[in-house]
């Protein structure tokens, strides 16, 4: 497994990271800023720029010896009058990354509604079974599930003969087929079913033991763990020793691989990984809580029917508005799975269908009908972890002024990290004439860099915009650095 994979996986406090690591980060920070400062200067904060001259900067910027393999794809636009104020290679295609969830919100919003919600029922069958309808919801937690059990307490039922787990909402592939391996065994790249509970993922420990002993692998709910062949190499180390730890899971999805080492004081990492079977792990789960409700259940099955009437009990999730923050503020590739799945429902279901292939031609349509033709983008998912997308900074720019002469152009925006704020871009633009004024989409995936958003210029009229990296064989924070030097340069704009 990469180091790449290490740091995505585990999920650490800050005293888990030895100091080997933090001059590793620091290190190579200084070293991507000291490139940048060398080859190019940045802008002065309070300085003002006629648009033109947006010509001359940005390809200072882009042009840059360290870019010389990079493929830029640029647009910028005034947002009312469309009036272009910098375009380069903004119609060609480009890896999106995580920009593709401005296509798949926007076309939530619009074909769902701001107030739609994910709803998971509780039926009685006329012969005493008990079915519960999974609909996909992303935001279902234990928490919630409780309630549910709570419901049917209320009702009197203190015993189930059959539960029944009805997964047919859903359907066609759980994982993206075009994920990469690395993804796939990701908490991030998680299953995406009729049951999801807990992000569809699970979390555990590993404890530095005594020095030379293999480190201790405790969980949450130990029932998770016990699913798993664990095979621990991993070793105990002296205090203050370099800590590193390797985790892989095999193609079969049932053995879990340690290696590394751990240093004796450190604290206990945790690692989060994703489930492989959704439909058991959210029966395990609902049965202990059923348990601790001390509801009984007899026998467990999972089948389908189209014959729901008598529901005893429900939850549901937030209104889309809310789950559409989640998606963009914090680039939550489940979300934006699970919303790009919920689309089929305007489809009529039919059995055999994939959901996220009714979802993407529901996508289609509806970007349609804004205005954006299917020429200017190719999706294979809905969140961009995969690498078959392929969008236009056009499309993107296009979408985002469109969806601004909505009736929901304030949910879809506000949706989006604020720049020096919250979300992705929490620790970007800081202290910059940017910060505050910038509410954009940001995407990574390795050697494609993306941020895709609006800003407003103190001294100028709104903008959108969007840019895109590819082909890249620099550090993502030196892309980053660039890109943002372009919007920090939009925000001096003037009218001249």
């Amino acid at each position: 497994m990469s180091f790449y994979f290490l740091l995505v996986k585990l999920t650490m406090n800050f005293k888990n990271i030895t100091l080997s690591l933090i001059f590793l980060s620091i290190n190579l920070q200084i070293t991507t800023n000291q490139q940048i400062a060398q080859s190019q200067t940045p802008p002065p904060v309070n300085t003002f720029l006629c648009p033109a001259q947006l010509n001359s900067s940005i390809p200072a910027i882009i042009n840059n010896p360290l870019f010389r393999r990079v493929r830029w794809g640029i647009l910028i636009q005034d947002i009312s009058s469309q009036q272009t104020l910098y375009s380069q290679d903004a119609e060609k295609f480009f890896i999106p990354a995580s920009n593709t969830k401005l296509l798949t919100t926007a076309a939530a919003l619009k074909e769902l509604g701001s107030q739609f919600r994910f709803r998971t029922s509780i039926y009685q069958e006329q012969d005493g079974a008990v079915r519960i309808v999974g609909r996909g919801d992303p935001s279902l937690t234990e928490a919630k599930l409780k309630l549910l059990a709570q419901q049917l307490k209320q009702k009197g039922i203190t015993a189930i003969k059959n539960l029944i787990l009805d997964d047919s909402y859903i359907q066609g592939d759980i994982v993206n087929p075009t994920w990469q391996w690395e993804d796939v065994q990701s908490d991030y790249g998680a299953p995406v079913s009729s049951f999801i509970l807990n992000e569809n993922t699970f979390s555990f420990h590993i404890a530095p033991q005594n020095i030379g002993q293999p480190p201790t692998i405790t969980g949450k709910d130990n029932d998770e763990i016990q699913q798993w062949d664990i095979i621990n190499q991993a070793i105990t180390v002296p205090r203050n020793q370099e800590t590193s730890i390797e985790i892989n899971r095999d193609l079969s999805g049932k053995t879990l691989r340690i290696r590394g080492q751990i240093a004796a004081n450190s604290q206990p990492y945790v690692a989060t990984l994703p489930v492989i079977e959704p439909n058991q792990y959210f029966l395990r789960r609902f049965l202990t809580i059923l348990a601790s409700e001390q509801i009984t259940v007899d026998k467990t099955s999972i089948s389908s029917s189209e014959n729901y009437q008598n529901e005893i009990a429900f939850i549901e999730s937030p209104p889309l508005s809310e789950l559409l923050k989640e998606t963009n503020v914090n680039s939550n590739n489940l979300y934006a799975e699970s919303l790009l799945k919920a689309l089929a429902i305007k489809k009529t279901k039919q059995q055999n269908l994939n959901s996220a292939d009714v979802g993407l031609e529901v996508l289609k349509n509806s970007l349609n009908q804004l205005g954006i033709t299917p020429d200017s983008y190719l999706l294979a998912d809905g969140s961009g972890l995969s690498r078959r997308n392929l969008i236009s900074p056009e499309a993107l720019v296009k979408t985002l002024q469109a969806i601004a002469k909505t009736p929901e152009a304030s949910i879809y925006r506000v949706s989006l990290p604020i720049s020096g704020k919250n979300g992705t871009l929490k620790q970007r633009f800081r202290n910059t004439s940017a910060e505050g004024i910038v509410q954009a989409k940001t995407g990574t995936l390795r050697g494609a860099v993306s941020l895709s958003g609006y800003v407003n210029p103190p001294q100028y009229e709104p903008l959108v915009f969007s840019i895109i990296v590819n082909q890249s064989d620099q550090p993502s924070p030196v892309l980053r650095t660039a890109i943002d030097e372009i919007v920090i340069l939009l925000t001096q704009l003037k009218k001249c």
